[in-house]
Parts: C-alpha cells; sequence; structure tokens
C-alpha cells in the first residue's frame, strides 16, 4: 500500500473525483421550461400577526432559499428587508499550517466564516405599520412562498418573496388589489464595504482572492421605475416585481484551488437578473412553485387533528399554547416536520451542503463561522433526507465530500504525523484521509483533528446507498469509504485484554466532546470504524473491487474490540474503562453511536441483552433536557429503544418557545441553542434532527427489515398516515393507522428486493423488483 502519494497522484485524484461530482458552481444556464400550473391551494400553511423586528431577523425573519442562495424576510410593511446569503461566500482557506499544538487554527482569517452577500430594502414611505390594519404573514410550505399582506385606505396589499431554483434568483414582488399604488425607493448594499458599484449591481473580493457579485432589476405596471443615485426609485406603481441575484466564483475542484477565474460573479448576476424581468412575476412564480413541488409533494405526514381552537391560532402564539397546556397538537407537529422538509430543498440543492446555520444568517460573524461540525452536527442535517421523501437533497452533501477528499487526503498526508498532534498515529504510520472537527469548503480543517470524522461521514455517506441503491452513489463514494479504510488499517492497535485476547483498538482520542483528550480505544471510535470496515466490504463486494484488501479489512474487524458494560456504573463504556470519565449529562451521545445512528445495538433479541441495557442504562443517564440537537439524538435513541413516551417528550421539548436566548423554538421555527444564559444562537440541526426522530417513531428500517410503528406516542395514535417515507433496503413506504394500529401498508421498491414487513411480532416477507409495489392489510391480527 502507497502511503505518501505524489503531488501528480493527488491532483489526479481531485480530478478524477471532481469529474464524478459535478457539482456545479455559480454558471449560466439554459433558460427554464415555463411552468402553466397554478400554485396548489396550501395544505402546509404558517402564519404570524406581525413583521420581523430589523434587529431580530434571526429569529423573526421567513427564510427562503434555492439551495445555493438564501434570503431571510422581514415583511414590514414600509420597509422589506431581505438579508441575502450565498452558500459558497467563505472567508478563509485551506489553513493547513498548523498550531503550536498540532491543530488547527481556528478563526475568521485563517480558517473562514460563511458570510452574508447583501441587503435589500425597499422603502414605502406611506406604508408605516401604524397606517396599516389586518396585517397577516405567511409561509405557504407547499408552494415554497413567503407572503404578507395588510389593508390601507381600503386598499388590500400584498407581497410575495420567493427563491427560484430554476431561474438562479430571488424574487419579490408587490401587488394589490383596489386601486392602490406603490411609490419608494430600493437600495441594494453589500455587507463588506464594497466601493464602486451602482445602485443596480456591486462585486468585492476577499483576501483569500474570492471573488463575488449582485445585482437587482426592479419593473413596474403603471407608473415608473428609474434609478437614481445609490437608489432604484418607483413611483404610482400598480405593481413592482424585484428580481435579485448574486454569487461568487467558488468552484469544488481542489486541483484548481476551488476558484474558476472564468467566471465574473457581478456580471453573470446581471445577466441572471435581465433573463429572468423578461418574464412577469406570476410566470416566475408558476416556474419555481412547480420545482419545489416536485420534491416537497413527494411526502406526506399526518398525526391527527387539531382541535378548531388550536388552528385559529398564529404559529407562534400556537406554540405558546402547546408549551403552556401540554396538550397534543398534532398538526402542529407534523407542520414542524414539513418545515424541516421545507429548509431541506430551500437550503440544499446544487451547491455545499448545509452546516450550522443552513444558508440564513444576519451578519458576518456567526458562531463557530457556520461551518461543517464533523462530530455530529453535519451528519444531523441530513439524517432527515432520505427518510423524508428528499434524498436528491441529500446529493450536496456527498459532493462535498468527494469534492474535498483531494485536499483532505493531502493534508492528512503531511500533517497528521506533526509530532506536536497528540491524536498522531503512534505507529509511525499514516494513509488514506481523515479530517478535523470543523471543515470549510476550502479543503481546509479548524480547530481539533477529528480522527473518527472520517468513518462517521462514510457511515453517513453508505446510509443513502441503502435508502437509495444507486450503484452510481456507490460508486462516487466508494474512494471515500476506502481511503478511510486504509487511514485506520494504518491507526489501529493490537493490544491484550485482561482474560488473555489480543485485539485492536483506535489510537488516542477524544470522545466527543468531553473526557480525556489522549484515551485509546473510545467506543466512539470502535463502534465507528467496526461499521466502516463492513461497510467497505460490502461496497468492494457489490461493485466488484478489490477483493483481496475487502478481505484484509475483514480480518481486522474481526479483531476489533467492541465495548462492554461498566460493573461501575451499569452503562455502556465510554473509554474502554469502568470509570466515567466524563460529565454524565454531556450533550453528545458519542459511545451510542451504534444505537442510532447505527443499528448494531438492536432490542431485537439480536444483540446481547446486556449490551442493550447498558446503552439504556447510559441514555437515561444522559437525561432529558439538553439542546435542540442533543434532544433530538436522544428522541432517534429512544425511538430505536422503542419507548415511545420518552421520545415524544423530547420532540415537544424542542417546539417549546424560546424565550431569551434560552434553548427552544424561535417565532420563526429556528431552532435556538443556548450559548449561555440570556443569548441564544440559531442552529440548524435540530429543525433536521427532530423530524427524522418523528419519522423513527413511525418507521424503523434496515436492509431486509422494516418495522412498523415501533414507537407510536399515544398523542398520535387515534389515526394517521405518512406516505413516501424512505426505507433502508430501497424501499419507500406509505402507512396508515388507527387507535394505535397499522390498516393498511404500501411498500413500493426504488432498488430494494426482499425485505420483511413486521408489526408486534407478525412478519410477512415481501419480494419485489424495482418499481413494483404491494399493498398489506390486516398486519395487526
Amino acid at each position: 500500500m502507497d502511503n505518501h502519494p505524489s503531488r501528480r497522484q493527488l491532483l489526479a485524484l481531485a480530478a478524477a473525483t471532481g469529474a464524478l461530482a459535478g457539482l456545479p458552481a455559480f454558471a449560466a444556464s439554459a433558460a427554464p421550461k415555463r411552468s402553466a400550473e397554478p400554485l396548489v391551494t396550501p395544505r402546509h400553511h404558517l402564519w404570524w400577526q406581525a413583521p420581523a423586528d430589523a434587529g431580530s431577523m434571526i429569529t423573526q425573519g421567513l427564510p427562503v432559499g434555492n439551495g445555493r442562495l438564501g434570503a431571510l424576510a422581514g415583511n414590514d410593511p414600509g420597509r422589506e428587508l431581505l438579508l441575502i446569503t450565498d452558500a459558497t461566500l467563505w472567508t478563509g482557506g485551506l489553513n493547513d499550517t498548523l498550531d503550536s499544538d498540532g491543530q488547527f487554527p481556528y478563526g475568521r482569517a485563517d480558517f473562514g466564516s460563511l458570510t452574508l452577500l447583501a441587503r435589500l430594502t425597499v422603502e414605502i414611505p406611506d406604508h408605516d405599520l401604524g397606517a396599516v390594519s389586518d396585517y397577516r404573514r405567511a409561509l405557504d410550505l407547499d408552494n415554497g412562498v413567503v407572503s404578507a399582506s395588510y389593508v390601507r385606505s381600503g386598499v388590500t396589499y400584498r407581497r410575495q418573496v420567493f427563491a427560484s431554483r430554476p431561474d438562479d434568483v430571488i424574487v419579490l414582488h408587490l401587488g394589490q388589489d383596489g386601486g392602490g399604488r406603490y411609490t419608494g425607493t430600493i437600495t441594494l448594499e453589500g455587507t463588506h464595504g464594497e466601493t464602486g458599484g451602482t445602485a443596480e449591481s456591486f462585486a468585492g473580493s476577499f483576501a483569500n482572492g474570492l471573488t463575488y457579485g449582485a445585482a437587482v432589476k426592479a419593473y413596474g405596471a403603471g407608473g415608473s421605475v428609474r434609478v437614481k443615485g445609490a437608489h432604484i426609485v418607483f413611483t404610482d406603481c400598480r405593481e413592482l416585481t424585484v428580481v435579485l441575484g448574486g454569487g461568487t466564483d467558488y468552484a469544488p475542484n481542489a486541483a484548481a484551488g476551488y476558484r474558476d477565474p472564468s467566471v465574473e460573479p457581478r456580471a453573470l448576476a446581471r445577466a441572471k437578473v435581465t433573463a429572468a424581468a423578461r418574464h412577469s412575476a406570476d410566470s416566475l412564480l408558476r416556474t419555481h412553485a412547480a420545482d419545489h413541488r416536485a420534491l416537497f409533494g413527494r411526502f406526506g405526514l399526518s398525526l391527527g387533528r387539531s382541535t378548531a381552537q388550536q388552528r385559529e391560532l398564529d404559529t407562534w402564539a400556537r406554540l405558546e399554547a402547546r408549551a403552556d397546556t401540554g396538550d397534543p397538537d398534532p398538526e402542529l407537529e407534523s407542520a414542524y416536520a414539513q418545515f424541516g422538509r421545507y429548509l431541506m430543498i430551500a437550503g440544499s440543492r446544487d451547491s455545499l451542503p448545509m452546516g450550522l446555520q443552513g444558508l440564513w444568517l444576519d451578519g458576518n460573524d456567526p458562531d463557530w463561522m457556520g461551518d461543517y461540525h464533523t462530530d455530529i452536527n453535519l451528519q444531523m442535517n441530513y439524517w432527515m433526507a432520505d427518510r423524508l421523501g428528499l434524498s436528491p437533497c441529500f446529493d450536496a452533501f456527498t459532493d462535498y465530500c468527494v469534492d474535498q477528499l483531494p485536499s483532505w487526503t493531502d493534508t492528512t498526508r503531511r500533517l497528521f504525523q506533526d509530532p506536536r498532534n497528540r491524536y498522531r498515529n503512534s505507529r509511525g504510520e499514516v494513509a488514506g484521509w481523515t479530517v478535523a472537527i470543523s471543515t470549510n469548503p476550502f479543503g481546509g480543517g479548524g480547530w481539533w483533528w477529528h480522527p473518527a470524522g472520517n468513518a462517521w461521514l462514510c457511515q453517513s455517506l453508505w446510509e443513502h446507498y441503502e435508502f437509495t441503491r444507486s450503484r452510481a452513489h456507490l460508486e462516487k463514494i466508494y474512494p471515500l469509504l476506502k481511503g478511510a479504510a486504509e487511514f485506520w488499517e494504518a491507526r489501529l492497535l493490537t493490544t491484550t485484554l485482561d482474560d488473555g485476547r489480543e485485539v485492536l483498538i483506535a489510537d488516542s482520542d477524544w470522545s466527543p466532546e468531553q473526557g480525556p483528550l489522549d484515551a485509546k480505544g473510545i467506543t466512539y471510535a470502535q463502534e465507528l470504524v467496526w461499521t466502516l470496515f463492513g461497510n467497505f466490504r460490502t461496497a468492494a463486494a457489490e461493485l466488484g473491487r478489490d477483493a483481496g484488501y475487502a478481505g484484509t479489512i475483514g480480518t481486522l474487524r474481526d479483531r476489533l474490540y467492541l465495548p462492554v458494560v461498566s460493573p461501575t456504573t451499569g452503562w455502556l463504556e465510554e473509554w474502554m474503562s469502568p470509570d466515567n470519565l466524563g460529565e454524565t449529562t454531556h450533550r453528545h451521545l458519542s459511545p451510542l453511536i451504534n444505537l442510532f445512528p447505527g443499528d448494531r445495538i438492536r432490542p431485537d433479541g439480536s444483540t446481547p441483552q446486556d449490551i442493550v441495557k447498558g446503552a439504556t442504562a447510559l441514555l437515561t443517564a444522559r437525561g432529558m433536557d439538553s439542546f435542540g440537537w442533543a434532544n433530538a439524538w436522544r428522541a432517534l435513541c429512544w425511538a430505536r429503544l422503542k419507548d415511545a413516551d420518552k421520545a415524544y417528550r423530547l420532540v415537544v421539548r424542542n417546539l417549546r418557545p424560546s424565550g431569551d436566548g434560552s434553548n427552544g423554538t424561535s417565532p420563526n421555527l429556528f431552532d435556538i441553542y443556548e450559548v449561555q444564559q440570556g443569548r441564544g444562537i440559531f442552529q440548524i440541526d435540530a429543525n433536521f434532527g427532530t423530524p427524522a426522530a418523528m419519522l423513527e417513531m413511525l418507521l424503523y428500517s434496515r436492509p431486509g427489515h422494516l418495522e412498523l410503528l415501533p414507537a407510536l406516542p399515544d398523542a398520535w395514535a387515534a389515526s394517521g398516515s405518512v406516505t413516501g417515507a424512505g426505507a433502508r433496503g430501497g424501499f419507500t413506504v406509505d402507512l396508515s393507522w388507527r387507535d394505535g394500529e397499522p390498516t393498511e401498508v404500501r411498500v413500493r421498491s426504488v432498488g430494494g428486493r426482499t425485505t420483511t414487513v413486521a408489526y408486534r411480532g407478525t412478519a410477512r416477507t415481501v419480494t419485489l423488483r424495482p418499481g413494483q409495489s404491494v399493498t398489506l392489510k390486516d398486519l395487526a391480527r
């Protein structure tokens, strides 16, 4: 095995993996096919009785996005504010000069940060909030549109905001009924001190060489629209449409330094808004909505009916009532899951994946730089996609990993064995690739090395294959799986247990994010490597590659140490020690990683009962109240243990209203992470992890096995249904239930062949060809 690839080999790897990924940069594209389909009547509708405060946009602004461009809309009648973000607008770079401790620098200048692209303000002076009545704003999840309406002087004014993927622009449309007129100004501003711009466009660049630009175009019906100084002025318009575009010269190509010098972002932004502005707002909206619905409509969820009193409340009042009374609100709870799907469609298509804050910022200083944390947050962001009918949205995660692999491999080869790195391999060998706890879009790592991070990323990539059975995906991720296996082949150490057995254990590591900094054989790493090695062997067999090397990895897997239960605590050990070496109620569930997202630990009799009991005891000790993402992970674990009550309590806990920065849900449904008392930040992972937990309560799957309603809570038991749910093994499932028991299930193959469908000890075997389906009834008998 060649542990020291040449620079030429790494560049070849970059070229090869870049070609496989095909992740597009900001680029010219053909005109989209226009849709004549009308908007559907929304079934999933959130609404509020007040606009966002301009100083609280991250908790009150309503999100739109096309997968690359995102915006928060304030919807104030007299001063519409849009905060615009591009997923690739990052400072920083490769960040490959280590600190004195052998770890990575982690700042906005070296590692880098996601930042805002622009602020767009539309001033309508005679439409101040105090001068209007009947204000209402809404988020239509089915069509992907933010809207607002109000009455002034007998005229009903309406506006719509949406981010179109087909046209690659953000659109704001102002309309009215009753003979009203709009007069005001439009201001486009950069957020990085740009100079030399005009009222209609600007450009800029960062110290890392990234260039960017944005442009706006406005057109009206009646009246006039013209440029005056630094503003666009509109006068006496019956309608007004504002189209905004922008982007960077980022390219997903390590060999090219993650830049495309052929792209001139400002000129391209102008071209895109000019092309879009040739069409009516209605045409742009129909085209966008049809594209959005093609994904959103793949999945349905009903958890029962809410009361008429609950339906009369706006979304924020409804969240408050849910928390105050404790009464279930099943339609609100299903809407929360659909909101997570809306965010996934808006934030993860044809560009970089979503990090800690997705596509939505309110400034240029997001906590933790809005980065990609590889020790839970990036993975949790994508647990929902396959389960809730959004498998295409997972591609951004896959392509990111494929595109970063050349840089990750090169950095690992050059830097991992630095003598100052406390996590270096004791055997002095290094191969393959790994990552830091934080990663950016330029191949760079931040904070500390995260040796087991490669195995966890591969676990997520492999699970997507289990859902889709896509051979193209498997071929794409195979270099990642093999490189991670090579890294661990060089890293494992041999040790002798008290009973005389020789086993393989992971070298010095940290159980995220607690305990000793240099413990060997931590459960987190042992479980992940066990899973990695098994998945690599299966991948090699299915692709017909590397049979000899797969056999070597299989032999290593057979020798891996697997954790035991502590005789001291009764918990599954976290540190290959009977003692608790960390914080009992710590937010991370690292030693339970093969309860969820893995499933080596199963309560179905296939796992030794002492291991299941030890895992349950550890999960119990971790507690039932933490940050939103930690609650979501707990809920997923309790769902795997079939404890419906605990899983549901944790889901509902994430719906509690956040006040003064406390953990919980903000008025716009973004999850808030309490950094310190009185200060909270938006962190998006719980918005995805919680819906994933809700689905796991209704359907458990692994290749060859589907289990119905494993953790159905009393609050949802009366009646309900789910359609289009993804199932590992290559299936989708439609399921309905009444009085806590399944009434009908339809299983459709998307690549899977044979599986069992089980409910409370009853199991039926289903064999299908791809594209076929079967409907089963009377499973409760």
